[in-house]
C-alpha cells in the first residue's frame, strides 16, 4: 500500500507536449503506482524517449474502440505518471512501475514522429494533484463493510491487514486502481473532483457491484 515518492513536482514545470499511452482498463491516479509490461514497438520508443525527457508520460483510456485505420477516440482526461522503475528483459520488453503525478486534460492532439500519441496537456484543473498531503474524508466503516462481499464476489484475495493499515488515501487509491471496474466506471473515479468524492464513488461502485451480484438473500450468485 506505499504510495508516497520522494519526487515532487511543481505545476509549472510540468512538460506541455505530453506522450500518452491509451489503455483501456487501466487507471492511474496521483500517488498510485501502476505496474506496465511494455512490448509493442511504438510504445518501448515512447518509454525510451520517456526516459530521456523527464520519466513523465501519461495514461488514458480510449472513449470508443478504433475504426479502421485511425487511432481510437480517447477521453478528455488522463492522468500523468513518472517511471520509478524500469527493467528489461531478455526478449526486449521493459518491465515498469509508473507512478502517479497529476491528471490532464488534453488540449489538443500533436505531432507523432516516433509513432506514439502525443497531445498538449491542460494541468491547471488538477493542480491541487500536486498536493502531498491532500484532504480526504473517508467512510471507512462503510468501505470496509462493503470490501469484503466486494472482494468475495469476484474471488480477490487481498491482504486485509495491510488494507486496515493503509491510510485513507493510500486505501481508497489503490482499490479504485486494482478493482476490475468496467471502463467507464474507471473514468468516472478518475475524473472525481477530490480524494474524498473519488473515495464515495468507489463505495458506491462497489455497494451496486454486490447488491446486482446477490440474489436480494445476501448469498451471492454462483
Amino acid at each position: 500500500m506505499a504510495m508516497m515518492s520522494s519526487f515532487r513536482s511543481r505545476l509549472e514545470n510540468l512538460p506541455k507536449i505530453l506522450p500518452i499511452f491509451p489503455l483501456s482498463g487501466a487507471l492511474l491516479l496521483p500517488q498510485g503506482k501502476l505496474p506496465l509490461n511494455i512490448f509493442e514497438p511504438r510504445y518501448l520508443a515512447l518509454v525510451e524517449d520517456a526516459l530521456a525527457w523527464g520519466r513523465m508520460f501519461g495514461m488514458i483510456q480510449p472513449s470508443a474502440l478504433s475504426s479502421g485505420p485511425h487511432e481510437p477516440p480517447v477521453f478528455e482526461t488522463g492522468c500523468a505518471g513518472r517511471i520509478s522503475a524500469f527493467a528489461e528483459t531478455d526478449d526486449g520488453r521493459l518491465m515498469i512501475t509508473l507512478t502517479g503525478v497529476c491528471r490532464f486534460r488534453i488540449a489538443e492532439e500533436v505531432e507523432a514522429p516516433r509513432g506514439y500519441r502525443r497531445v498538449s496537456a491542460n494541468w491547471a484543473p488538477y493542480a491541487a494533484d500536486l498536493d502531498e498531503n491532500p484532504e480526504i474524508v473517508v467512510n471507512r466503516a462503510r468501505l470496509l463493510s462493503v470490501l469484503k462481499p466486494y472482494l468475495k464476489l469476484h474471488n480477490m484475495d487481498l491482504n486485509w491487514k495491510a488494507l486496515e493499515a493503509a491510510s485513507d488515501l493510500a486505501l481508497t487509491v489503490s482499490l479504485a486502481m486494482a478493482c476490475p471496474f468496467e471502463p467507464r466506471e474507471k473514468q468516472a473515479l478518475l475524473e472525481s473532483a477530490d480524494p474524498t468524492e473519488r473515495a464515495e464513488t468507489l463505495i458506491a461502485l462497489m455497494e451496486m457491484a454486490v447488491a446486482d451480484g446477490s440474489d436480494g438473500k445476501g448469498h451471492v450468485r454462483q
